[in-house]
């Protein structure tokens, strides 16, 4: 409250009031603050020994760019690792150093080119991770890219980090959903898919869709947006590769009853 209560009378009413109404709880108001973090952009830029005079866009080149946060480094690593998931060779593990992920794509195309002597041939690597929003109780980052090495078509990927400063880990839908209410959630988003995708309540999802016993299902691939949660499935997840990806919005409005109160995404919520 802006004034200070001096009045013994207006102490007596109020009291009377909560005795009558009960006692409101207090609200807490999230700790928002904008920018409260540093960082800065790393690029990591690889270039085949064939490329020459070509530019990027006609020979094999790996593109990397990544924040680095100057006083996060859990959060700085977690963003290595998610695009080092991005660049499994052959041995299926993923590397700790994004600049050996660079070296060993441009070597796998080297080593392509020694059996395969198409001269038009040439592989693309191109990771990314970028900061979306950021204040002290949330940093939202998404990360991805596209790859291509030689086969029929390539493939991109979208991920999202969701990153609890305070906590120094990442945000879980459990964090953010009232404890036995996820199916509700489940429930609510699957209307909205349905709607989307001009299904009626009853259409199979057997015949266009890879849904785990033709089911919908949320996966957990999702960034805590100011309007709502947002959803992407893709490539091959949930439709065939032409269909691309899919993304789904479960507004806030929607699901307000289902939320916990004092989360990240309060300051979002109406």
């Amino acid at each position: 409250m802006k004034n200070i209560i001096t009045s013994a009378l207006f102490a007596v009413i109020l009291g009377l009031n909560a005795c009558q109404f009960g006692t409101e709880s207090k609200k807490v108001k999230p700790d928002i603050f904008k920018d409260t973090l540093v960082y800065s952009y790393q690029n990591i830029h690889e270039r085949a020994p064939d490329c020459g005079n070509k530019a990027d866009s006609a020979c094999t080149v790996v593109s990397i760019k990544y924040p680095v946060f100057e006083k996060m480094p859990m959060l700085s690593d977690t963003i290595v690792k998610k695009l080092a998931q991005l660049g499994i060779m052959n041995d299926r593990k993923a590397d700790t150093s994004l600049a050996l992920v660079a070296k060993k794509f441009i070597q796998s195309y080297v080593d392509f080119k020694k059996t395969d002597k198409r001269s038009q041939m040439f592989f693309t690597m191109e990771s990314y991770a970028k900061v979306l929003a950021q204040d002290s109780s949330l940093v939202a980052l998404e990360y991805g890219g596209y790859n291509y090495q030689g086969g029929a078509h390539g493939g991109s990927f979208t991920g999202f980090i969701n990153w609890n400063p305070k906590t120094g880990k990442q945000l879980e839908l459990k964090d953010i959903i009232a404890e036995g209410k996820y199916p509700e959630l489940s429930k609510i988003a699957e209307g909205i898919f349905r709607k989307s995708e001009k299904l009626s309540d009853t259409s199979s999802l057997a015949r266009d869709y890879f849904f785990k016993d033709n089911k919908f299902a949320l996966n957990e691939n999702y960034s805590l947006t100011p309007t709502g949660l947002r959803f992407v499935y893709n490539q091959y997840e949930i439709k065939p590769y032409a269909a691309g990806q899919t993304e789904l919005l479960v507004p806030y409005s929607s699901i307000k009853n289902i939320l916990r109160p004092h989360t990240a995404i309060s300051q979002y919520v109406k």
